[in-house]
């Protein structure tokens, strides 16, 4: 098992991932960009598994390196440019405007995400991204992001097709993101191709 955590100033997160049995790499990769104002959460799955389904994803990951701070629709047909002559991918992209504490997702495939409220008196407790059908690289959809409001402690659960479904049931919201991340891995890895957690809580903006 494979786990990264970090603490940026506005965002907390933790990962944990596991390669397909036999495989010594993965196709699913995250990313996570801090800008001047934003920042920019990925999970990418590149279709397949070994190094040709890594070679795409690390394609996707580079070019959100390079232009993360753009919009998410802006970042994905860059993608899918970048991509044309690979295997193709799955991701979905969350970017955080800092200033106004808003989140935009968009999602291509099916990489899951989640959104759980640290209110418990917010409702719904839990926003589920709209994903589109499609392959970056291959066949986009039209694109539409998702705009909605953030408040600090409210936590980001993103996942690959490697997770069985019910992932987001037994999230204990007090515990670290690399914890949750830990913990989903290890109750809903179905052991069938490569799977990604990554669990970001959001921090607010600096005072």
């Amino acid at each position: 098992m494979a786990a990264a955590a970090g603490k940026e100033k506005w965002m907390d997160w933790g990962v944990a991932a596991r390669p397909l049995a036999g495989q010594s790499v993965s196709g699913d990769l995250h990313a996570v960009h801090v800008f001047d104002h934003s920042l920019l959460l990925a999970v990418i799955d590149g279709v397949g598994h070994g190094r040709e389904a890594t070679a795409a994803a690390q394609r996707a990951a580079a070019i959100l390196g390079e232009h993360g701070a753009e919009p998410v629709i802006a970042l994905v047909r860059r993608c899918h440019e970048a991509l044309a002559k690979t295997r193709g991918a799955v991701m979905t992209l969350a970017s955080v405007n800092v200033r106004d504490s808003i989140l935009t997702w968009l999602g291509v495939g099916n990489v899951e995400a989640r959104l759980f409220r640290a209110d418990a008196n917010t409702f719904p407790a839990t926003e589920n991204l709209l994903l589109r059908g499609g392959l970056v690289g291959l066949q986009l959809p039209a694109l539409h992001a998702s705009v909605m409001p953030l408040s600090p402690g409210d936590l980001l659960v993103f996942a690959t097709d490697g997770l069985h479904t019910g992932f987001d049931q037994r999230i204990n919201l007090t515990e670290t993101p690399q914890q949750i991340a830990d913990g989903i891995l290890e109750r809903h890895y179905k052991g069938l191709d490569d799977a990604l957690i990554l669990a970001a809580r959001y921090l607010g903006p600096s005072p």
